[in-house]
């Protein structure tokens, strides 16, 4: 199986942003390359960051009037449960769902970052936004309602990402 592997093709120019994707296609290829005795662990600590990631790029969006609904925030909630269910099936024994799960999310993860992730970054770049601080230095930018659907020109609707998702689960 091929490795996702960190280039500048997914490099958004928020060193923020990027740096925690780095982090994520680092942890997603320790998980890719683990010996069956150091996969759970390995997945265990992807998806901590994966929550920790989620959350921040979520806060950030309910920060800057993305609506809690977006689909943007809907697929982060659909990818943790999947994720979690694999370390459940983990838990089992069965590192096969995992492995394929790992797989799924190397050929996922680019294309998120460069439609969802990509739209988050010019609407926080517009609105001048500080994730340090939760500062919004644009005030004026701000969206008069929240945006509900990804924020960009293009979004699958939060049906078509929880049916793609729960795809990746055995049954």
């Amino acid at each position: 199986m091929s490795t996702l592997q960190w280039s500048d093709s997914l490099a958004l120019g928020l060193p923020f942003m990027d740096d925690t994707h780095h982090e994520f296609v680092d942890l997603l290829a320790s998980v890719t390359n683990a010996s069956d005795d150091t996969l759970l662990p390995a997945w265990r600590t992807l998806i901590a960051h994966t929550d920790d990631h989620f959350g921040n790029e979520d806060r950030w969006m309910q920060d800057t009037r993305f609506s809690a609904g977006n689909c943007h925030s809907t697929q982060h909630k659909v990818i943790l449960q999947v994720m979690r269910e694999g370390e459940k099936h983990g838990q089992a024994g069965d590192l096969g769902v995992i492995r394929q799960m790992a797989h799924e999310l190397g050929i996922w993860f680019p294309q998120h970052a460069q439609s969802m992730d990509a739209a988050l970054v010019l609407h926080l770049r517009n609105v001048g936004y500080d994730p340090a601080t939760g500062i919004v230095h644009a005030p004026r930018a701000l969206p008069q309602e929240p945006i509900h659907g990804c924020g960009g020109t293009s979004c699958s609707s939060p049906e078509s990402a929880t049916e793609n998702a729960a795809a990746a689960v055995p049954g």
